[in-house]
């Protein structure tokens, strides 16, 4: 009886003869760098440094020492006199009104807008939720430049003009609509089982929203928050129609007459642009854990 020869062995021997060779092709075309992405980060990281980098290290020069030295050069002699001159200038005042107006605004917008979003997303079929949910959309299409001169017209009105309240006011309604959008969606995300399980132990609704809906939804109620101070706190048209007094001035508007009063000492605009970056720059450090896991959730589904 004759036996086949089999040719398992070779293709074996083969293969394992090949493996090694194989996978060091397919490794290396895996590690192959990609040079048009690095280049293009590289770029991209030069386009957002440089003018950051001119900006810091002209508010450190004098006025003189500006027009004499490399804008791009480091100081050779720092200073802190421009930084000295702007809180002189009532710097500290227009921080003040800018940290009254983004607390006063966004504390109640985003505190109306979860627990409207709450209502919409639990209110079922309700027939004034749905069209409640309809006019905050409605208000997503509507700009506030369209609405500048019925707004002015509004507060003068109600006697707030020249006031942080004729601020406040505008920007709670502005910034309710797109927040009640985020926080909907992140609230449907939450199962029904969990409320259906609080609700059998007898918890009540404004139980399940502080006590399930808001921790599981915490990363969008920070990124909400953090976006709406941002808006906010880099308000101008607001402050420029509806204060008039220089204590009323918000920062934004500070900078722009900060611009108008040292027209030629750059080094002192530059350093009031410094100031007012910092308040937000410590708000993306503080909440930033939260920002990026709001902004990225769902993406793995």
């Amino acid at each position: 009886m004759t036996t086949v020869p089999t040719r398992a062995p070779q293709r074996a021997a083969a293969s394992k003869a090949d493996g090694p060779g194989h996978r060091r092709k397919v490794t290396r075309s895996k590690e192959r760098p990609n040079w048009l992405a690095g280049l293009t980060s590289i770029l991209w990281l030069a386009i957002v440094f440089v003018p950051i980098y001119w900006i810091v290290i002209t508010s450190f020069k004098s006025q003189s020492r500006y027009y004499q030295e490399n804008p791009f050069a480091p100081p050779s002699e720092p200073t802190l006199a421009n930084y000295r001159l702007v809180i002189e200038s009532d710097f500290v005042q227009y921080f003040i009104n800018s940290v009254i107006v983004t607390v006063g605004a966004v504390v109640p917008a985003v505190l109306v807008s979860f627990m409207a979003a709450y209502a919409i997303v639990r209110g079922g079929r309700s027939r004034l939720l749905r069209w409640t949910n309809s006019l905050f959309l409605m208000g997503l299409a509507i700009p506030l430049q369209a609405t500048i001169i019925p707004i002015y017209l509004i507060i003068i009105q109600l006697g707030l003009y020249d006031s942080l309240m004729a601020l406040i006011l505008p920007s709670i309604a502005f910034h309710i609509p797109l927040s009640v959008l985020v926080l909907s969606n992140f609230i449907r995300d939450v199962p029904k089982e969990l409320f259906d399980s609080m609700r059998i132990d007898g918890a009540t609704e404004g139980g399940m929203l502080w006590r399930l809906a808001f921790p599981l939804t915490r990363p969008a109620v920070v990124t909400v928050t953090i976006y709406n101070a941002l808006q906010i706190w880099n308000g101008f048209l607001l402050p420029l129609i509806l204060t008039q007094s220089p204590d009323k001035r918000t920062l934004p508007l500070a900078l722009w007459s900060f611009q108008g009063q040292y027209s030629i000492n750059v080094p002192a605009v530059l350093a009031s642009v410094v100031l007012t970056t910092l308040p937000i720059l410590f708000l993306y450090v503080v909440g930033r854990r939260q920002l990026l896991s709001g902004l990225t959730v769902g993406f793995g589904k």
